[in-house]
């Protein structure tokens, strides 16, 4: 074979080398990951070899090589997909990968023959950099590629150092860049080559050889990794010569295809029309994938994200004119496409083109409501003056007409104006929340039949956490879970995950708003010590309590001994803020009345959040009175007292109780004496004193009558007031003054901002009232109407809007159209006097202008607002005034 150069040859060539140098070729996984629940969706070549990295289980192959052409999908940069040449949602990586085998010699040299003797792109144009501290792969691409010192550059840790987390497996890496235009002058510097996209970054090779230590320093694996990474579809466009991936084989044809369905002429640019037709080959490309891995629409997790993408692709189908369904009738194109390689876009194809259709006909549905009501919240926002929807209004978008959060963002850009997307997150959780409460019953029923049948055969997990955090006891039970079976075993062997049931446990089960305990568990039946991690603490039943356990080395068995050990940093940080709920609830009930009823928790080590009837928002000094209530108690530094006791003895000392909660006839009451009485089963502080300082974070609604408050404590009230503490002191430095000052500082300068913008709009009015003047003197007639287009580049919106009722005034009848194209502000008034609004609107003349910008608005008969992007365009736009009036009078 010759070079390659179409897509499917580079993808066969490279794993056909690999292969050749031992590796095993691996088929692509699932977009859904299999056996990794951190992750939404496969978005790496090394996702599917997890267990392989960790070291979990063996790699099935001669040696632990292997190589792959992995379909992945990211959503980082879902807004600049189709803005770009590069960025995609779906795209193919090469990858070859080594589980403690070879490193960074082979990894290098077989990555440079690849390169230069298959790919045969010429030496001069290839660039490598490196991890500013890793010589020993400086001196290795010298040895192996001969480059010269200054085509080897050394980059700092953000861009050359590879982190799984905080703590864990890392290594530096080593990235190939291609020279897409040699013949040009040398660049300034590599960083501005790579930036400006002269030099296209095709190959990273990452070296993950240390264990990062929780004090930070690097212990070195015993068996170093290689993990490697070469999108399919940028080097397609070096090898096609392209400047841009959607002008590759791989692509080109998907967005002809899309041209064609909508008669639209088909040109390469920087148009809003070919930005629309690549955001709609990639996202109909990726809609393909993940329906065909399983995924289907919905308002959750990868069902949410699909949705997304789907419904964004129907939006610049708007764009383009489809008025009509028209994404399900181009999914065969993809099959066309891509159906060689991944049979299961072609034999799942009738599933996926009724899941896109049965999605767009749902969404054409509400699109039009939704477009008219966000129009409608555009227009109040330009008359209040205000840049940003509120996060309420932009939830009721998604969850009354489907209007994915970004789609919103999208459309308020184009007009110049933001969401508030804090907000819009607050809505969806408080939504989360009301679905969850809106269920009333045991976890129990959540999980298989299965823990029933055990729950009715054995004896209650007895709780001894409320004594101690460590505690011997034995496995009674063990429920393996593989592939989302639960199967009763005898053993639980390293690397898998499962149910630990003991007959006692100081594991705290998650219950009653609290999180359940993290912890180890390890046996001393044999040999060697066993160790599996207890990741969180569930009720399996009623009466049983099981330790979600990963295995980490070793094996347990059924009627082993075992030390269970609760993780006790973070169990006294969920005691701190457990208790602090309390003292926060009978603080709510004694500054706003005794009808505050609790309505929901949250207790994590973190934080606490704690939901409550009332009927209107809390009032900042109602709030510090409460948070001063909390700290006074804490302060106080009572014992906290624990009892068990009959539920009508518990009645009668005046303990709260939770209406939906089941009591037995044995309840546990915690009191602190003279303020607060509840029944609780969950883990407190034996003092108050021991909770720290009390800290409200937020106050805000979460349904009709329903409030909420997130509070920290301890060492997270601690970490907040040095934060706060250290950002006066920045601020204030800033400002050249004192904390002691500040204030009065920021009261100087406001006061002197006032006098400033009061001089702005003095010598505003004085401009515009110059420009009047000059704007008459352009006035023409048109079909006998009196018309007046120019740029007034001068003002702001607000100042060509006061220009142009002021031109409407002195003309009497007419229409007034000025266009404003400084770069960071593009915008278009148009005013059409009373007697003209029957045959021409203001707001289709702007909305039309705006178009051949990039952009769009609209508003009232006589007077309408719009803004662009490309400001190059904005005399161009303005030469569409003259036949729109020739066409309507």
């Amino acid at each position: 074979m010759g070079v390659p150069t179409t897509g499917s040859e580079i993808r066969q060539a490279y794993l056909d080398f690999f292969k050749s140098k031992n590796h095993k070729i691996v088929p692509s996984s699932s977009l859904v990951p299999e056996n990794d629940p951190t992750l939404l969706l496969s978005n790496a070549g090394m996702n599917q070899f997890k267990p392989y990295f960790l070291g979990t289980i063996p790699f099935p192959h001669t040696v632990p090589y292997a190589a792959s052409c992995q379909k992945c999908f990211r959503t980082g940069d879902l807004e600049r997909v189709g803005y770009t040449a590069r960025h995609h949602t779906f795209f193919e990586m090469l990858g070859n990968f080594s589980f403690g085998g070879y490193f960074k010699k082979e990894a290098i040299a077989w990555a440079w023959e690849f390169v230069t003797e298959v790919l045969k792109i010429e030496k001069n144009r290839l660039w490598v950099s490196v991890f500013e501290n890793d010589d020993e792969a400086i001196e290795l691409w010298k040895n192996a590629a001969q480059l010269p010192a200054e085509r080897i550059v050394r980059l700092g840790a953000d861009d050359n150092f590879w982190t799984m987390g905080p703590t864990g497996p890392c290594g530096p890496c080593s990235e190939i860049y291609v020279d897409l235009d040699p013949s040009a002058p040398a660049p300034k510097s590599f960083q501005e080559a790579a930036e400006s996209g002269r030099f296209l970054e095709i190959w990273n090779l990452v070296f993950t050889q240390f264990d990062r230590q929780e004090d930070g320093s690097l212990k070195p694996l015993p068996k170093p990794n290689i993990d490697t990474g070469m999108g399919l579809e940028r080097v397609a466009s070096v090898m096609q010569k392209v400047p841009s991936n959607y002008e590759t084989d791989l692509m080109a044809s998907l967005v002809m295809a899309i041209a064609k369905a909508g008669n639209i002429k088909y040109e390469v640019g920087p148009t809003q029309t070919y930005t629309s037709l690549k955001v709609i080959s990639d996202h109909l490309r990726a809609t393909t994938f993940l329906i065909a891995d399983g995924v289907l629409p919905s308002n959750e997790g990868r069902g949410y994200v699909l949705r997304r993408i789907l419904r964004r692709a129907i939006r610049h189908g708007k764009l383009l004119g489809f008025e009509a369904p028209f994404l399900n009738k181009l999914v065969p194109e993809v099959g066309k496409l891509m159906g060689k390689v991944y049979a299961e876009v072609v034999d799942r194809q009738p599933h996926i083109v009724n899941v896109v259709r049965a999605e767009e006909e749902r969404f054409y549905e509400t699109l039009a409501l939704g477009t008219e009501r966000l129009k409608e919240k555009v227009e109040a926002l330009k008359k209040e003056k205000s840049q940003t929807l509120s996060g309420d209004e932009a939830f009721m978008l998604y969850d009354t007409y489907g209007f994915p959060l970004d789609l919103t963002k999208e459309i308020l850009k184009e007009q110049g104006l933001s969401v508030d997307e804090t907000g819009f997150q607050t809505a969806m959780e408080a939504q989360r929340e009301r679905a969850r409460s809106g269920w009333k019953g045991s976890g129990d029923a959540m999980l298989p039949p299965l823990y029933k049948e055990i729950s009715a055969k054995m004896s209650a997990t007895v709780f001894k956490g409320y004594e101690k955090m460590k505690d011997l006891g034995s496995i009674v039970q063990i429920i393996r879970v593989k592939d989302k079976k639960h199967e009763v075993v005898s053993q639980l062997a390293e690397g898998e995950y499962g149910f630990v049931i003991l007959n006692q446990t100081p594991f705290y089960a998650e219950k009653g708003g609290q999180v359940g305990d993290k912890g180890v568990l390890q046996g001393f039946n044999s040999a060697e010590v066993s160790w599996a991690d207890v990741l969180d603490t569930q009720m399996v039943s009623d009466t049983l309590i099981g330790h979600w356990t990963f295995m980490k080395r070793g094996k347990l068995e059924v009627d082993q001994k075992v030390e269970a050990t609760v993780e006790e940093s973070e169990r006294r940080s969920i005691m701190r803020n457990h208790t602090g709920t309390h003292l926060l609830h009978a603080a709510l009930r004694n500054v706003l009345g005794t009808h505050v009823g609790q309505a929901g928790s949250y207790v994590g080590a973190d934080r606490l959040r704690f939901d409550f009837t009332h009927f209107e928002g809390v009032k900042p000094e109602q709030l510090r009175q409460i948070e001063n209530m909390v700290n006074n108690q804490i302060l106080t530094n009572i014992e906290v007292a624990k009892q068990e006791m009959s539920f009508d003895e518990a009645k009668k000392k005046g303990a709260m109780a939770m209406f939906s909660e089941k009591y037995g006839e044995r309840v546990r009451v915690i009191d602190v004496p003279g303020f607060s009485i509840e029944l609780c089963g969950g883990t407190h502080v034996n003092r108050t004193g021991d909770i720290g300082l009390f800290k409200i974070l937020s106050e805000s609604s979460v349904a009709s009558g329903v409030r909420r408050i997130e509070a920290i404590t301890g060492e997270g009230s601690l970490a907040k007031v040095n934060h706060e503490e250290e950002m006066l002191k920045e601020i204030a430095s800033l400002l050249k003054t004192t904390d002691t000052e500040l204030k009065n500082k920021v009261l100087a300068l406001l006061d002197e901002m006032k006098g400033k913008d009061k001089e702005l709009s003095a010598l505003k009015s004085k401009l515009a009232g110059s420009l009047v003047e000059e704007m008459l003197g352009q006035k023409k007639e048109v079909k006998g109407v009196s018309l007046i287009v120019g740029r007034a580049d001068e003002l702001d919106p607000e100042g060509m809007r006061q220009l142009v009722d002021t031109l409407k005034a002195k003309i009497g009848s007419g229409v007034i159209v000025l266009g404003s194209g400084k770069p960071d502000q593009i915008a278009f008034v148009a005013g059409v006097t009373k007697d003209l609004v029957g045959k021409i609107k203001a707001g289709d003349i702007v909305k039309e202008v705006a178009k051949v910008t990039g952009g769009g608005g609209g508003g009232r008969p006589d007077m309408a607002q719009a803004g662009g992007k490309d400001a190059s365009k904005v005399d161009e736009a303005l030469k569409q005034v003259v036949p729109m009036m020739e066409k309507s009078f």
